[in-house]
């Protein structure tokens, strides 16, 4: 497999962003109800980019950590999967990991009927992204010392 070099300071970065943008959401956006996404299109789609956004940036560094440990993966959820395994979660966690992979792609593809579904399913799981967030910002700190 060749050799994959990202960037220097880029994951850190990018985990300053998912970090950013976590914090932005829980103030911003977590408390909204129903009522209130339905009949606010501009809200709608501001929740829908911040949770896209959130996710995208972790299956992308993810993606980073397993090429740097040539660890090969097929699709968004298993990347999701197997940096999950790399950093010994629990089955039910690695599930939850490979499921908001797949709730990125229903945004990102607009699947209009998903959306609102979505926002619930990253509320009530954003627990094991920040875990994730925490080992990968430990993976980092690791290749540096």
């Amino acid at each position: 497999m060749p050799e994959h070099v990202y960037a220097k300071g880029r994951i850190t970065e990018s985990l300053s962003f998912i970090a950013k943008e976590m914090d932005e959401f829980d103030t911003e956006y977590a408390s909204t109800k129903w009522k209130e996404y339905a009949k606010n299109s501009k809200l709608q789609k501001l929740i829908d980019r911040t949770i896209e956004n959130i996710l995208t940036a972790f299956i992308e560094v993810s993606g980073v950590v397993l090429t740097e440990n040539n660890i090969m993966a097929e699709n968004y959820p298993d990347v999701m999967k197997k940096v999950g395994d790399y950093f010994h979660f629990k089955k039910s966690e690695i599930d939850i990991l490979a499921k908001l992979a797949i709730q990125r792609n229903r945004l990102a593809h607009r699947y209009l009927n998903f959306r609102w579904e979505v926002a619930r399913f990253y509320i009530a799981n954003k627990t094991v992204l920040k875990k994730l967030l925490n080992a990968l910002y430990k993976y980092e700190k690791s290749k540096i010392t």
